[in-house]
């Protein structure tokens, strides 16, 4: 049963739960347990008397002398919800490696651990401890605060720094109206500069010996804050150093499954050497660090290494990209004037991906279709990338048939993809060889005399055709072939044993596309044009024995050129038009220069100077 016990308003007592020895006992809980001198833990204790009272003053007595309380384990703290301070830093205990003190767990509210930067300049993004001061960005402020050091200032306003017990001491803003908005993901270091973005005022920016400056005002202002505005607040800006190159690379990321018109990402850099904007890149990364002379960027949870001589120039993360430059023509830019040619030094393996003049402009009329007008030329294919041999020869056909496949007399391959043509015989338009197959048959049995059964040869092998092989003596030639049962002919005995090879010389079974109608004896032509990279396929050589001729840059010495082929749609007005004129007309040119997918593949491709001929006597 319940127990009452009176308690005066004097006395400080302490409940005791106890076992029916009287022993006090841990209730089920985790305190010191008996062997330790604690006590035991018994569990299932249901009993009413089985509670004590102990009293904290000896003898209960009034004003008597009281037990020790202990620590007391928390204090009161009016307000007990709890606060975002997006603004505001904290610190946490000491840490020390050789003592062995570790406090980073303690957070004493009871000392002054807490300091706030302005909250106007909203939330604090990223920290960056500098020897003896931390670099603190907002989204719309950068500012500098003292560790384990203090500023003092004058009445005149004159500062003086100090050593003091403050963990963090006065925050301090640097010059300009600039922050990190909310992308810490854009800040890299190196050296004493600091790069970092600012998405709410469009630019990139460096902090340096104590000022900020905007580097995307360098020939890109309009460029960033076209990237930076269409991210919006779902988009990426990811910065790092290139420590291999000197430069900051920065990639500006838009979510796919943002609302913005614009999807996809850019990545540039930034040269201090140059001090501008000097190179696109085609890869989009993650996260973007520097380690000892390499640069290391990270893609779908693999780690990357840039600048490896074991992959292709130009190519990220697996995928090849060839590499562009575009660079415009505009001498004498208040001069109408004729594009004539154009060139390059530099490295073979550079080819003209696009050529195109000014636009005219639209003309609005009502009624009227608006058109702007410019003139463009032909792809311009490197030195190697225009590079072909035009082949021909003729043969006979060995026999009388329609359709398409015909035995004829050639000793030479005939290239696939040859055009085929006949004076003799209609050819249909566009017929080309699709295949072709030197004749040969292997012995199925033991020739007997001048005969001999083949397998594999049933085509049509006219009289007087030259065999050859072991066991066959020089000039052997047919008499007769049977194509149904393979029953070979000779004009003398021969000797070849079963599996042996014959090859007639001097004949070819061809296929074509189309139907023809081959006749014995007719000549047909071949024409075929082989491209540098199908040499080895078509030749058996990547330097076959032939002239070689050019759709694209001449070279002469290490200089390439090529005269501009106008490609333009015609336009009102206009007399001559199109390939019909050389040149391009317009007050300047843009033109892209790219490499090719011929010339050393993933090799080393420089580009040093660009140029081009021109006149300004075109009419206009």
């Amino acid at each position: 049963m319940a127990a009452s016990v009176e308690v005066k308003y004097f006395n400080t007592f302490i409940l005791k739960k106890t076992n029916n020895d009287e022993e006090p006992i841990w209730n089920g809980s985790f305190g010191i347990p008996n062997d330790r001198g604690g006590y035991p833990v018994v569990t299932g204790i249901t009993g009413d008397n089985n509670w004590n009272i102990e009293e904290s003053r000896i003898r209960g007595g009034y004003n008597n002398t009281t037990v020790d309380f202990g620590v007391k384990a928390y204090i009161v703290d009016e307000n007990n919800s709890g606060a975002y301070r997006l603004s505001s830093l904290i610190y946490s205990g000491i840490f020390n490696s050789r003592t062995g003190i570790n406090q980073t767990n303690v957070f004493s509210v009871g000392e002054d651990i807490t300091k706030t930067a302005d909250p106007a300049n909203a939330s604090i993004q990223k920290l960056y401890a500098e020897d003896t001061n931390l670099i603190i960005f907002q989204e719309n402020k950068v500012s500098r605060a003292l560790i384990d050091k203090d500023a003092i200032y004058s009445a005149e306003g004159g500062g003086a720094v100090t050593s003091s017990n403050l963990v963090i001491g006065t925050i301090q803003p640097f010059g300009g109206e600039y922050g990190i908005s909310k992308n810490p993901e854009s800040f890299a270091v190196y050296g004493y500069n600091k790069y970092f973005s600012d998405k709410n005022n469009n630019a990139i920016l460096r902090l340096s010996g104590g000022n900020i400056s905007e580097i995307s005002a360098l020939g890109m202002r309009d460029y960033f804050r076209d990237e930076l505005d269409v991210i919006g607040n779902k988009g990426l800006v990811i910065g790092g150093y290139d420590i291999h190159n000197d430069q900051y690379v920065v990639s500006t990321q838009v979510p796919i499954d943002s609302s913005a018109t614009k999807k996809g990402f850019s990545t540039v850099s930034y040269d201090e050497q140059a001090q501008g904007w000097v190179s696109f890149f085609s890869y989009t990364p993650e996260q973007v660090f520097s380690l000892k002379n390499k640069l290391y960027t990270v893609k779908d949870g693999g780690v990357y290494q840039h600048y490896s001589t074991s992959v292709n120039r130009g190519s990220f993360y697996s995928v090849e990209t060839p590499s562009e430059v575009t660079v415009v023509f505009n001498p004498a830019p208040d001069n109408s004037k004729t594009f004539k040619t154009i060139g390059y030094e530099g490295s073979n393996g550079w080819m003209l991906k696009s050529l195109f003049s000014d636009s005219t402009g639209r003309d609005y009329q009502p009624n009227v279709i608006t058109v702007s007008n410019i003139d463009q030329s032909s792809i311009i294919r490197s030195y190697y990338g225009g590079e072909y041999i035009q082949t021909g020869s003729n043969a006979a056909c060995a026999q009388t048939v329609t359709g398409t496949s015909v035995t004829i007399y050639s000793n030479i391959d005939i290239p696939i993809g040859s055009s085929v043509d006949s004076a003799a015989i209609t050819v249909p338009a566009n017929t080309t060889v699709t295949n072709q197959v030197e004749v040969i048959g292997f012995a199925s049995i033991q020739s007997v005399g001048n005969t001999v059964t083949l397998t594999n040869a049933s085509y049509v092998i006219p009289a007087g055709v030259v065999i050859s092989g072991s066991g066959i003596e020089t000039g052997t030639t047919v008499v007769s072939y049977n194509a149904l049962t393979g029953v070979l002919v000779a004009s003398q005995d021969i000797q070849v044993n079963i599996g042996s090879t014959v090859t007639f010389e001097g004949i070819r079974v061809i296929s074509v596309n189309n139907a023809v109608p081959f006749v014995l004896n007719a000549t047909i032509s071949f024409s075929s044009v082989t491209s540098r990279a199908n040499y080895l396929s078509t030749f058996g050589t990547e330097y076959p024995p032939y002239d070689k001729q050019r759709i694209g840059f001449s070279r002469k010495e290490n200089y390439y050129v090529s005269n501009v082929v106008n490609n333009s749609v015609p336009r009102a007005g206009e007399i001559i038009f199109g390939d019909s004129m050389s040149g391009l007309k317009g007050y300047y040119t843009t033109a892209t220069f790219s490499t090719d997918d011929v010339t050393d593949v993933g090799g080393e491709k420089q580009l040093f100077l660009v140029s081009s001929d021109f006149v300004m006597d075109n009419g206009y």
